[in-house]
């Protein structure tokens, strides 16, 4: 979770939470569980940010070469003191390029929400130089809050691959009315409760045996937009209380 600027290649496949309890140990003779959190557990929670007329939500939705994201994200039990990321994610030809910089939960609000005659420069990140960019890619896009996705996390490291790192989320939820990462995973889930998202990530190739392992248990390459998709939720959930309401 320390890596504030880097490029790599994502691949997501969308299995069966039973599917990967199967692939663990295959992964434990070539990986180890990540440093952060007990065997590699820990729980996200972000905040996604897009334009009134959901440009971001367009860009991924009609898959163009290059999209971009914005997210305040935070780990585990979050409070105003701890220590936030604001991160940009773009992706261009399946290279993903992310940048972030750590900041304090508080003071990411007060930068994410700031007026048009405070500069980024007047608040305390480190790193001051992503903090600019994401000033100006807010600014350009006329950036907003828009949805909190969370879910919880499994993480790998390769043994003999440096570069390589498996990731399997599950317990994936969304929530559009309380827009406060502070306040936890609640939500609605946006992926059944039975599947998950495992997503591989490395510099360059996925290695043999590990795209050989995928194959035997059946794992298809699939697009899995967690912000997409909770935007879609939260929309159909928010239509369905309006028309509710009007009928009684």
């Amino acid at each position: 979770m320390a890596l504030e600027i880097f490029s790599r290649y994502e691949m997501k496949y969308l299995i069966p939470l039973q599917t990967y309890k199967q692939l663990v140990p295959h992964l434990l003779e070539r990986m180890r569980f990540d440093k952060f959190g007990e065997e590699g557990k820990y729980n996200i929670v972000s905040l996604y940010f897009d334009s009134p007329d959901k440009q971001i939500y367009y860009e991924t939705r009609n898959k163009l070469r290059f999209r971009q994201k914005l997210r305040l994200r935070v780990y585990d039990d979050a409070t105003l003191n701890s220590t936030a990321f604001i991160e940009t994610k773009q992706k261009y030809n399946n290279v993903v390029n992310k940048r972030r910089t750590g900041i304090t939960l508080n003071e990411a609000y007060r930068f994410l929400g700031r007026s048009k005659d405070e500069r980024p420069d007047q608040f305390e990140a480190s790193n001051p130089q992503v903090l600019k960019e994401v000033g100006s890619f807010q600014s350009l896009y006329g950036l907003e809050p828009k949805v909190v996705v969370s879910y919880d996390r499994q993480a790998f490291h390769g043994l003999y691959e440096d570069d390589l790192r498996v990731t399997f989320d599950y317990n994936l939820m969304c929530r559009g009315d309380d827009l406060k990462v502070e306040n936890g995973p609640v939500g609605h889930h946006f992926v059944d409760e039975d599947l998950g998202v495992l997503e591989v990530k490395v510099n360059h190739s996925v290695p043999l045996w590990l795209s050989r392992l995928l194959s035997e248990y059946e794992c298809p390459k699939q697009s899995v937009s967690k912000y997409c998709t909770s935007v879609d939720l939260v929309e159909e959930l928010a239509n369905k209380k309006s028309k509710e309401a009007a009928a009684g």
